[in-house]
């Protein structure tokens, strides 16, 4: 595996390369890495395509600069690595925050996108438990010590002692997401596969999302089936997604090919 830094809007990123082939672009989930999120993942899309992990703001081995975590610049710092990564164009799977932030770009950069994968996001505060962004509100980095994103930061970072300001940093990004009207779901070109849990974010917001997708219709007329697709996972929650490639990665590949 290929590993360096990238220099972007500002940002020293990281990233992690394997596999030749179609870019396909890996956007990890908050407080974590490209291995944390995507480590049962990695190796195996990479045997069939070029796969590039991007590690985002104050996350992993990025350092943090002197700006607030913000979906809409975190897709800026991605938009301006490809360039450098020899990319015109490629497919974007993004887990969580890294859905948002692959979201984004769908939206405001499809030219780069061929094909889109977002897993476990929403395009709306609708999308959350009732209560959920308010809970994250009172979250303290104590709280975390021991978890797997703690150890994740503590052996991966280049300043550990920052953990306590990345928290900090992910509740006041919590406080300001980007909120995403139908219409500008609608617009969106590329073919996009929508991957939630059954005890993931709400099932109906999901399924509204999948509608303004071009969803929701009855495959079996002659109009066929759309464009986009809709998987949900049995017996799965948010954070166990990254650990449910054996079921995955068959629905990942059949939609990339």
């Amino acid at each position: 595996m290929k590993t360096g830094y990238i220099d972007t809007n500002g940002l020293r990123m990281y990233y992690q390369e394997a596999g030749e082939g179609r870019p396909l672009v890996l956007l990890h989930g908050a407080f974590s890495g490209a291995q944390s999120s995507f480590g049962n993942y990695q190796a195996e899309l990479a045997k069939e395509r070029r796969v590039i992990a991007l590690e985002m703001q104050g996350h992993a081995h990025t350092a943090d600069v002197d700006r607030p975590l913000r979906v809409s610049t975190m897709a800026q710092d991605v938009v301006g690595a490809l360039p450098q990564l020899g990319i015109e164009q490629a497919d974007f799977l993004g887990y969580s925050m890294g859905g948002g932030i692959a979201l984004d770009i769908g939206i405001r950069h499809s030219d780069l996108v061929r094909k889109l994968l977002l897993m476990s996001v929403s395009y709306d505060n609708s999308g959350f438990h009732p209560g959920m962004l308010d809970g994250l509100s009172q979250l303290r980095p104590e709280m975390l010590v021991g978890s797997p994103w703690h150890a994740d930061y503590m052996a991966s970072a280049p300043r550990p002692e920052e953990f306590p300001k990345l928290v900090e940093k992910i509740i006041d990004a919590n406080q300001n997401l980007p909120e995403w009207s139908d219409d500008d779901v609608r617009s969106i070109q590329p073919p996009t596969l929508l991957v939630t849990g059954d005890s993931d974010v709400v099932l109906e917001h999901m399924v509204r999302f999948f509608r303004l997708l071009g969803g929701g219709v009855f495959g079996d007329t002659p109009a066929g089936l759309p464009k986009s697709q809709l998987a949900v996972l049995p017996g799965t929650s948010h954070t166990m997604m990254v650990d449910r490639a054996q079921v995955l990665l068959p629905i990942l590949r059949a939609f990339l090919d």
